[in-house]
């Protein structure tokens, strides 16, 4: 599987797009004015505890305070075979204490930012743990002659490093094939920035921002350069050599990888990533066999809707059925990762009565969930015939970076029909009349109402200014919504 990694810069933000065998899998975009906070390391000050959350909330100099959880604080003390027992959040922490953290979830929606005091520094193969003494090798390393001679290698460097006072490091999925000399320049690249990090806050008041991790055009080069990628392509040329910079002190083996792109026609276009992009805020997605998803995000959890849509199938309705979900599995898992969904999310497949069809189904999405890289867990189908599963969430999804709640609907969705909006019209004139003494009413409103009120409701309007013995006149505000509306007193 070819795999290539189109980088576009501008003064603005900075867009990734990983793009398998032609098909975009996967966007991240950072914006200069918000540029995520994951890995950044801050000396806060705790604002509040929590006993009965076991929590405590931190000023970090963030619009909110950042949360933080008593089983995230780290415990110099704590023994072995307590590794997993949560102390008191009242032990551990006192309001007004300076405290270092690091962020692991950016802010989403009206949550603030999750902290940990386990800080980790990641470089190309490692990240350090500078509090602990653990050496361990990522899940996805599975081969286990290369898990031993990567666990070698590390033991063999660490007893070189007497000026390391804790050696915790776990050795990334990229490091899987990186000879003993590549983990040596990444242990020695993690000793200089730790060392540079300590100062920092032994220097620094509360409030502070100690560290902040790379841009993701340079963060994308470190984490997302994998077996497969075939290239990295850059429209920008400072941001090019910035990367080039980068690369040739701290991965070398992936500066052949990279190259400038020059060409008039932007980047994305040429690879229609912009298309993509759109449709990744679209609610429905068709699939090629004629069916469609319909994928709705809320605050709780995200649901997947499977349709048949104009499918039909050549021999029964079991195998259309059968098919269409064997395409929308591949194809929910894409966009899971297209649109970075996460936490809660619950799919409705096409009810199937053959249990080898749903297995089937089950181990398609699966095997397509292998490639994504956030964390998985998914669960058989229950007794509604519904999918549950999590995605972890440590950023924004594309849908919440890109976009705001409609002012018209204000998020709902739908808005009331224009006849609705004539009964609360009248209902309101009644209230105004038995309220005030007035001579006549004038109604302002969007075209769509006072069309429908001159038309279709001039009967009942007729009635109403009977009732009242008041002249009802109408008014057209083209800024208004179809929702709004005010009765004037004259």
């Amino acid at each position: 599987m070819s795999e290539e990694l189109l980088i576009n810069v501008t003064p603005m933000e900075t867009r990734v797009a990983s793009v398998e065998n032609g098909v975009v899998q996967e966007l991240f975009l950072e914006r200069t004015v918000k540029r995520g906070l994951v890995g950044s390391i801050y000396k806060g000050r705790v604002a509040r505890v929590l006993p009965g959350m076991q929590a405590a909330f931190v000023e970090i100099g963030l619009e909110r305070a950042a949360f933080l959880h008593a089983k995230d604080i780290w415990q110099v003390d704590k023994p072995d075979d307590a590794a997993d027992a949560v102390g008191n959040i009242s032990d551990l922490v006192a309001e007004g204490q300076p405290i270092v953290v690091q962020i692991t979830k950016d802010m989403i929606g009206t949550k603030g930012a999750r902290l940990t005091t386990h800080l980790s520094i990641p470089s190309r193969y490692l990240v350090y743990m500078p509090y602990t003494d653990h050496i361990g090798i990522s899940q996805r390393i599975e081969d286990d002659q290369e898990r031993e001679r990567l666990r070698n290698a590390m033991e063999t460097i660490m007893a070189e490093r007497e000026d390391i006072p804790k050696k915790g490091f776990i050795l990334r999925t990229a490091a899987e094939g990186a000879d003993e000399e590549s983990l040596r320049r990444d242990v020695e690249f993690l000793r200089r920035l730790w060392k540079s990090i300590n100062e920092r806050i032994a220097r620094s008041t509360p409030v502070t921002l100690i560290h902040r991790d790379l841009a993701l055009a340079i963060r994308t080069l470190r984490d997302e350069v994998r077996p497969g990628v075939e290239k990295v392509r850059i429209d920008s040329r400072e941001t090019y050599g910035n990367v080039i910079e980068f690369v040739r002190e701290f991965i070398p083996d992936v500066e052949q990888l990279v190259e400038h792109y020059p060409g008039e026609r932007p980047i994305f276009d040429l690879y229609s990533v912009e298309t993509e992009l759109q449709k990744a805020l679209a609610r429905q997605v068709q699939l090629k066999s004629g069916g469609h998803l319909i994928i709705d995000q809320t605050e709780a959890m995200s649901t997947v809707d499977v349709n048949t849509g104009a499918f039909v199938g050549h021999r029964n309705l079991e195998e259309t059925i059968f098919k269409t979900n064997l395409e929308a599995a591949q194809a929910i898992a894409r966009q899971l990762r297209l649109r970075n969904l996460g936490g809660i999310i619950i799919i409705d497949f096409i009810d199937m009565e053959d249990p080898e069809h749903r297995r089937q189904v089950l181990r398609m999405f699966e095997k397509a969930l292998d490639r994504d890289h956030a964390k998985t867990k998914i669960t058989q189908v229950s007794e509604l015939g519904l999918v549950e599963m999590t995605r972890k969430r440590t950023r924004e999804s594309l849908a919440r970076v890109m976009c705001e709640d409609c002012p018209t609907c204000h998020g709902r969705g739908i808005v009331k029909t224009a006849e609705t909006v004539c009964y609360e019209v009248f209902r309101e004139i009644l209230r105004q009349f038995r309220a005030y003494e007035v001579e006549s009413f004038l109604v302002i409103a969007s075209q769509a109402v006072v069309d429908r009120l001159l038309d279709e409701e001039s009967a009942n309007v007729s009635d109403l200014e009977m009732f009242i013995k008041k002249t009802i006149r109408f008014q057209v505000e083209s800024l208004y919504s179809q929702e709004e509306f005010d009765v004037v007193l004259m």
